[in-house]
Parts: structure tokens; C-alpha cells; sequence
């Protein structure tokens, strides 16, 4: 879009259904670059990309030509496809519904973009719901934990 202008960064959030325990170290890298790739394809810039067993962190640059709900709809939909064409899992596998979208500004990049690359470390203290949680309360999004995300 000529003359257009932008700087929206988004962190995104979203987990394996009923939060399972099934992105393996030994695989996640793999989808980690499949997911990035999708994002580029998409003419998005991805900033960082990491997570543990059971949900993942998106931090990207958002330009104005896509709608954030289409291009998480398509990060899911191709990586479980890649996921499951790869037999990476037993059985199926599935994001659950819907994500969480957090905004921040140019001077935030650095802090995000660290703390999504320490999940792992980060979640030997907190939990996912715990995590989850306290950025709804952070950006003082309503919420329902009853709607949050099933559990198995």
C-alpha cells in the first residue's frame, strides 16, 4: 500500500489442544522455521518464535495488509498439517481455539523478544495458565477462565 506507514508489534500466544504436552525438543526447531515461514509468506516480519511442550510465542511485526486472525488461522491450520503429514505425534494433532494477541510498542522489542526466548526457563517458575493469566490482567483484558482453554 503506498504511503502507508506502520509499527504494530504483536505478541501472539496459542496452545496444543487441551494444552498437551506434545511439541518435542527434538522436532520443535523444525516447525519452529515451517511457522516462520508461513509468517514470511505471508510479507509479515517474525521477530521471535518459542515456546515449550505445550503452547508457543509469536512476536511479530504486523504490516496493515493482514488481519492478525487470518494469519494465526493459517499458522495453525499449515503447522498442524505439518505436524501430522511428518508423523511428528501419535495420533492427531490440534491447536485449540483461539489465541492471545498482545500489543507493544518499538521500546518493548527487546524485553519481549527475551523473555520468548527464555520460555523455558520462564515456565520452571510459572505455569501456562499462570502465564496466560497474568497477561490478560497485564493489558486488562476481561476474561473468563472457565473460556480460557480446556484442559484434558
Amino acid at each position: 500500500m503506498a504511503n502507508t506507514y506502520s509499527q504494530i508489534y504483536i505478541q501472539t500466544i496459542f496452545a496444543v489442544k487441551g494444552r498437551q504436552s506434545l511439541i518435542n525438543k527434538s522436532w520443535k526447531e523444525e516447525l519452529y522455521k515451517y511457522i516462520t515461514g508461513i509468517v514470511k509468506n505471508n510479507e509479515q516480519k517474525m521477530i521471535a518464535i518459542n515456546g515449550v511442550e505445550n503452547h508457543i510465542h509469536i512476536f511479530l511485526g504486523l504490516k496493515p495488509n493482514i488481519n492478525l486472525s487470518d494469519l494465526i488461522r493459517d499458522v495453525k491450520a499449515n503447522s498442524s498439517k505439518f505436524i501430522i503429514d511428518r508423523n511428528l505425534v501419535k495420533g492427531k494433532f490440534n491447536w485449540q481455539d483461539g489465541f492471545g494477541a498482545f500489543s507493544y510498542s518499538h521500546s518493548h522489542i527487546d524485553r519481549v523478544y527475551k523473555y520468548i526466548m527464555h520460555q523455558e526457563e520462564h515456565h520452571k517458575i510459572k505455569t501456562f495458565r499462570e502465564e496466560y493469566i497474568e497477561l490478560l490482567k497485564k493489558f486488562e483484558i476481561k476474561f473468563d477462565e472457565k473460556y480460557l482453554f480446556e484442559e484434558v
